[in-house]
């Protein structure tokens, strides 16, 4: 099976924070950031897999800083772990103030995507090989992240057979 490193999967996405792109609360809109997350961590995952990918879910988008418009925002992505169809991309958010030069992780998120083929059926993907201690650490942590996707996916699939699809006004 095909290999290839943690690192040729990596993209950077760097934008200036607008006053369209804030909140009541003057900070990023929430929806915006996750946008640009879906986007970058999508590229990430098609260069590792070299073919189409589809989000499968987003595990977690964990808003840890506010960012403003004094700010910029950058976005580094990933592959962190690959299971036989799946890859799991990190997708990290770091704010720079514009005037100070101060960086801080902003926001952290965890996707899984799922490579096709040209009929849409998902394929094999090439295994990951970490380097950096960063990517270790992600690579080591990913098994417990696997299984708690997969808890949780079984939930929602129950959970889903108790909800309506009745229209409301029925």
């Amino acid at each position: 099976m095909e290999q290839r490193y943690s690192r040729e999967s990596r993209c950077y996405k760097t934008s200036r924070i607008f006053p369209t792109d804030v909140n009541n609360h003057n900070t990023l809109f929430g929806g915006k950031l996750m946008a640009y997350i879906d986007d970058i961590a999508s590229i990430a995952a098609t260069k590792h897999c070299r073919r189409a990918v589809v989000t499968a879910s987003t595990d977690s988008v964990d808003f840890l800083q506010p960012i403003r418009p004094s700010d910029s925002v950058c976005l580094e992505s990933f592959v962190t772990w690959t299971g036989r169809t799946s890859v799991e991309v990190f997708v990290k958010v770091i704010k720079e103030d514009l005037l100070t030069g101060e960086r801080v992780v902003a926001a952290t998120s965890f996707l899984t995507f799922v490579a096709l083929d040209q009929n849409k059926h998902p394929v094999p993907v090439p295994k990951v090989i970490p380097e950096s201690e960063e990517e270790f650490k992600l690579y080591e942590t990913a098994p417990h992240r696997a299984e708690m996707r997969r808890i949780r996916r079984e939930e929602s699939k129950k959970f889903a057979d108790f909800l309506t699809v009745a229209h409301p006004w029925d």
